[in-house]
């Protein structure tokens, strides 16, 4: 198993609780800003590191249902656009009629919990399999919303079902995250789908020769991420990455384990921070496949990345431009363009909240 850990995951937790968390002032119900994020020595496994964040912070996000969750209990319901209509219960007309859209879909959130949506989680059925265009928050025991989306399977316009259900513990990776999020475009959405399936290809060709043919006939991307041999080759990299980092929130759970700085190849791509250990946890099987799916593509000679250059990258989080969305009462979605980089920030505005959920931050 090629893992490594700089340090013993023990004495590294030691270390940290002398070292770092006393310098900490921050009071209860503060939101830490970037230099609230400590990262911690990586975990790596091939060419996929990944740096553990720690914040002086935690929040109470127990109440917030995620969408794997509510599609597995019946209580989120995600349906096409034009099916709106035997989902209205409270205030007919919430939603324009009309058919089935590309862009489009209808969700209702029958639960009494706030539901989370994060970019880039996968829905499976209706006409075509979508991913989520942003971070939103749903309120509880919501009338019908219209949900942006992007196409993730250009080549199907055949309803296989009336619902949709999630892809459980997979994500799109980085680089379709990143088209839907910041480029905002169904077009490059496309293209980068269609350029992973044939990098996953080419990478099949190689790995397994007779797999090939079990994507080859497909334009879902859904459906090549969840291809047995493509997953054996995910779970290759994402596993080790998983235990270690698991063991990690273990020894850390009391100093607010909250997320990841990630590199493919010797460059840092990403980062997704959370409000709590708790919500990491409920997210950390999808997204270490996402960012294990990226890498398998992109086998390369690199060298390592250092600490000090994944906490540079998590602290600048200020831009030259920001793009503030806001429904009172609800969330508050702002997107920061930067020299290189784009961050978004998912603010919860529920009462006794005010605080970032979950932060995601994209190297260009």
């Amino acid at each position: 198993m090629n893992l490594k850990l700089w340090m013993p995951i023990p004495a590294l937790a030691g270390l940290l609780a002398v070292a770092f968390f006393p310098r900490f002032s921050a009071q209860a119900g503060e939101v830490p800003s970037g230099a609230g994020y400590k990262v911690l020595a990586p975990i790596r496994h091939g060419n996929l590191t990944v740096f553990p964040v720690v914040a002086a912070v935690s929040h109470d996000t127990q109440e917030f249902l995620t969408l794997d969750e509510g599609v597995r209990s019946g209580d989120v319901v995600v349906t096409e656009y034009g099916n709106v209509q035997p989902l209205m219960r409270r205030r007919p007309g919430v939603i324009p009629h009309g058919g089935a859209q590309v862009n489009q879909l209808v969700l209702v959130n029958n639960s009494k919990r706030p539901l989370i949506l994060l970019a880039g989680e996968i829905v499976t059925g209706g006409k075509q399999d979508r991913i989520i265009g942003k971070d939103r928050i749903v309120p509880a025991e919501s009338d019908p919303i219209d949900l942006s989306v992007f196409c993730v399977e250009p080549g199907r316009w055949t309803e296989t079902s009336a619902k949709f259900g999630s892809m459980g513990s997979n994500m799109a990776q980085p680089t379709v995250r990143a088209k839907a999020m910041g480029a905002k475009n169904q077009e490059e959405v496309w293209s980068a789908v269609r350029q992973q399936q044939a990098d996953v290809a080419s990478n099949l060709a190689v790995a397994a020769p007779a797999a090939v043919g079990g994507i080859s006939g497909t334009t879902s991307y859904a459906r090549v991420m969840g291809n047995e041999a493509v997953q054996k080759q995910v779970d290759a990299v994402a596993e080790p990455i998983e235990r270690g980092y698991q063991s990690v929130i273990q020894q850390l759970r009391d100093h607010n384990a909250v997320g990841v700085v990630v590199a493919v190849n010797g460059e840092i791509v990403w980062a997704d921070i959370f409000a709590s250990t708790n919500l990491l946890q409920k997210y950390w099987p999808k997204l270490v496949r996402s960012y294990a799916a990226e890498a398998i593509v992109k086998k390369t000679d690199a060298g390592e990345v250092s600490v000090t250059a994944a906490q540079q990258f998590l602290d600048n989080l200020q831009g030259g431009r920001e793009i503030v969305e806001s429904e009172p009462g609800l969330y508050r979605h702002t997107e920061v363009t930067g020299d290189g980089f784009k961050v978004f920030q998912l603010t919860s505005l529920l009462p006794k909240t005010g605080f970032d959920v979950h932060l995601a931050k994209m190297a260009e």
